[in-house]
């Protein structure tokens, strides 16, 4: 092991080197060059082989990170793919998507100890594209069929994932979704510069060659209500994430007319899969020449940001209520919406908007950190008589999402809802309140990570399976 491996003290961290930026701020194409073959054995064969790998304790999937670091360092990569793909059934998605500096390469061993993180995303990335290029990226390999069905609502990370372990089960699927494509956010929300969006057609189509049926343009409670999908199917997942937008509470910004984050992302993203948009044509979700300010310090405002530079905005600005330390985006995302041109103004807040002659007029109340709140994190305040005017053409808010009202939409009030808004379920299986009914994803824990609707999915396919299993015990 010690040929291939523990390099760590003799090569240095070297991720994928990305285009200059005056370069990729004049496409939405992925800003990372791709590994060599001998670059990602290389950069892999740095990794120590800790006893305790808290590189997939740092991973919502517990992905076998070191395994097959060790498969790619040694030149197995077809083994070091299907290693990957064990446990995880997008690793091409995270390894593009996630942010690691919170999660796997946040906990390396490695990076603990001064010499810079493995670049597990990078590879994990790396070794999917080759596995499908090479050709070893085998179909899903669908299980006996079984007498069952489930209907899954929602298309997103969280519902296609269950939908191929379930085949995997030889469960007969059904995909509803509100929208004409599969991915849900990955799709339409999710920029391509970040992740193109051929990788999740790519998913689609697997799940058809599978035998998954699709029936797009499908919306719960207006199309169906749960009554409804448990007449076809013998178990339903509700998968359908979570759009509700929050809103700035602040004087004016009702009647200001502002864009939510989601709106202007799906009007950038169907422009780039070749739709007619005409909110976007008629200018209004579009930042060409336009003053830009985007309110938030998450990764989707770093998405709309970065998407705004592209679109030829004359000038893009993200206020955030906190310091730059405190924000919950990726700090990677950070450096590059600056080097892209993005302002970034920290510890400010609009405390009032004016809107006049289709411009904006904003009021920047200054922020100070606080004592701590409940969940820990040293609380905004306003700095007395400290603000200033700032002018915009267009305004987007970022600042996040909560699920939807499942309850409602679905016409079941026995569904279950948490205090934050999300569907209740037991944690072991994700079944909800209402027996053979789960939930999973942003729908069950409120928004978050795309690897966190994975896991979900994976759990809430094996809850299906066992309470099918029971069923039909039951029966007997």
């Amino acid at each position: 092991m010690s040929e291939t491996l523990l390099k760590f003290h003799r090569i240095p961290y070297g991720p994928p080197e990305p285009r200059a930026p005056e370069e990729r701020v004049e496409d939405f194409h992925e800003i990372y060059r791709e590994y060599l073959t001998a670059k990602a054995e290389q950069q892999a064969s740095r990794c120590s082989q800790c006893g305790i790998p808290f590189c997939s304790s740092g991973c919502p999937l517990g992905n076998n990170i070191p395994d097959w670091l060790q498969l790619t360092a040694e030149g197995r990569l077809k083994e070091a793919y299907e290693a990957a793909a064990a446990t995880n059934p997008m690793p091409e998605v995270c390894g593009r998507i996630c942010p690691q500096d919170k999660l796997c390469e946040g906990n390396c061993v490695v990076e603990r100890a001064g010499f810079g993180t493995i670049t597990i995303g990078a590879v994990e990335r790396w070794i999917t594209d080759n596995a499908f290029k090479e050709g070893w990226a085998e179909p899903i390999p669908v299980g006996p069929a079984r007498p069952e069905s489930v209907g899954i609502v929602g298309a997103g990370p969280a519902g296609m994932a269950a939908a191929e372990a379930l085949r995997q089960q030889g469960v007969a699927v059904t995909l509803y979704d509100r929208y004409d494509r599969l991915g849900g956010l990955m799709i339409y929300g999710i920029p391509n510069f970040k992740l193109d969006k051929s990788h999740v057609a790519r998913r689609a189509e697997r799940l058809a060659e599978a035998g998954v049926e699709f029936v797009l343009g499908w919306e719960l409670g207006r199309d169906g209500d749960l009554a409804w999908l448990r007449e076809r199917h013998e178990a339903v997942l509700l998968a359908f994430g979570a759009y509700d937008a929050r809103r700035l509470d602040a004087p004016g910004a009702e009647a200001a007319d502002t864009v939510p984050a989601l709106d202007f992302l799906t009007a950038s993203n169907r422009k780039g899969l070749g739709d007619t948009v005409e909110e976007f044509e008629s200018g209004k979700l579009n930042a060409e020449g336009k003053r830009v300010v985007v309110v938030g310090g998450g990764d989707t405002a770093m998405d709309c940001v970065r998407t705004a530079i592209r679109q030829d905005a004359s000038r893009v600005v993200c206020l955030y209520r906190r310091d730059r330390e405190n924000m919950p985006g990726s700090a990677r995302e950070v450096k590059s919406a600056e080097a892209e041109g993005v302002e970034f103004e920290w510890l400010s807040l609009p405390e009032s908007l004016k809107r006049h002659e289709g411009k904006y007029d904003i009021a920047v109340a200054r922020m100070r950190l606080g004592e701590p709140g409940p969940d820990g994190r040293r609380q905004p305040e306003k700095v007395p008589d400290a603000s200033e005017l700032l002018e915009a053409d267009l305004l987007i808010e970022a600042l996040g999402f909560t699920p939807e009202n499942a309850s409602t939409l679905a016409g079941a009030p026995s569904i279950a809802i948490n205090r934050w808004g999300a569907v209740e379920t037991d944690p072991a299986t994700l079944m909800t309140s209402e027996p053979g009914v789960f939930a999973a994803g942003d729908l069950a824990r409120g928004a978050s990570l795309v690897v966190w609707a994975l896991r979900d999915a994976l759990t809430a396919a094996r809850g299906i399976t066992s309470w099918l299993d029971a069923q039909k015990q039951a029966a007997a």
